[in-house]
């Protein structure tokens, strides 16, 4: 069995419709910890940013509203039990009702050596090539997902 050298690293970005203490957005802000211990808890879960540790949303982004999520997982099959199942599956289908339609990809992922820490500047410039290229080995989603093998990371 070859050993593992990477792990997934998971995007994604959602513009509130509302700043987080409006009462449009009390249902997401309620899920919002459950959701993330859950992820925490999950097999697979590697890492995820606390507070800044990733960068300054705002200041990255552009925008006060901006909510990055970012997250290193073991496998894209651990990721994808996470995202479509349980507790966040439900969350994902009321997103409409807190984020505004995204203008372009809503989320990406791409594969990086085990033991790195990608940050807000990192996931956005994935978020950008995979809205200009598609699907590569640098930047893909669930639907044409690439092999850890096939990217330059």
């Amino acid at each position: 069995m070859p050993s593992i050298t990477h792990h997934l690293v998971h995007f994604n970005l959602a513009i509130a419709r509302e700043p987080l203490d409006h009462p449009r957005m009390a249902g997401f802000v309620e899920q919002l910890e459950p959701v993330n211990q859950l992820a925490r808890a999950s097999g697979g879960f590697v890492w995820a940013p606390e507070g800044d540790e990733a960068g300054n949303a705002t200041a990255v982004f552009g925008n006060e509203r901006a909510l990055p999520n970012l997250s290193v997982w073991q496998s894209l099959e651990d990721l994808r039990r996470f995202v479509y199942e349980g507790l966040h599956a439900r969350a994902l289908n009321r997103r409409s009702d807190w984020f505004e339609a995204p203008r372009g990809p809503a989320y990406v992922l791409w594969w990086t050596p085990i033991g790195h820490r990608p940050d807000l500047a990192e996931a956005k410039s994935r978020l950008e090539h995979f809205a200009l290229h598609g699907s590569t080995p640098d930047a893909f989603t669930f639907t044409e997902a690439f092999d850890p093998l096939q990217s330059d990371a």
